[in-house]
């Protein structure tokens, strides 16, 4: 049963599946970058977040395939590879200076962008800068809720979904990161600029 849903079962995906991931995974990489990117600061490390959702929604694809929102089951695979992240007992890696990481790519998604002419490009990347400061103030958690629920632009009942709580303690926690971002160095320094 199992070697009819993956093909040989080498890769967990077969002829007419590998076209359809294959597509998902072109279509999707863009978005997931961006979300790793917004969790993490790094853009090396968002990449391979979203290379590790990937890989784990192609060995299960016969299943995110059929599930009632795959974009979903993909970001929660992305956010729970990143909650595992903190799990491990490493040293915690510093993290750039975000001047020295370019952002991912933004001209491959559908997203419609702000026209660069309206706003000065420094200034943008300057804001761009401490605000990615800020987040990473934040604990994980937070910065997840935050993230998903104003980035992303999900529902509280979402974010609660991929998270794995109540709603209640999503309205929580962002009401707790968007407390401490109003106080946070970083963006109160760029208020008084």
């Amino acid at each position: 049963m199992m070697g009819e849903r993956a093909g040989d079962g080498s890769d967990g995906v077969n002829g007419q599946d590998r076209e359809q991931f294959r597509e998902f995974m072109v279509s999707r990489w863009p978005d997931l970058v961006r979300l790793g990117y917004a969790l993490t600061g790094d853009r090396w490390l968002a990449e391979d977040l979203a290379q590790t959702a990937l890989a784990g929604a192609c060995t299960a694809w016969w299943r995110v395939s059929r599930a009632d929102d795959p974009d979903a089951y993909v970001r929660k695979m992305l956010i729970n590879a990143n909650n595992r992240r903190f799990r491990r007992r490493r040293p915690r890696e510093e993290a750039r200076a975000l001047a020295d990481t370019p952002l991912p790519d933004a001209a491959s998604s559908d997203r419609a962008l702000p026209d660069p002419a309206l706003a000065d490009p420094a200034v943008v990347a300057g804001q761009r800068s401490d605000l990615m400061e800020a987040l990473r103030e934040l604990p994980p958690r937070q910065r997840a809720v935050v993230v998903l629920r104003y980035w992303a632009d999900l529902s509280d009942a979402q974010v609660a979904a991929l998270l794995g709580c109540s709603e209640g303690t999503v309205r929580s926690q962002a009401w707790r990161a968007l407390a401490k971002l109003r106080t946070s160095a970083a963006l109160i320094d760029e208020d008084s600029r």
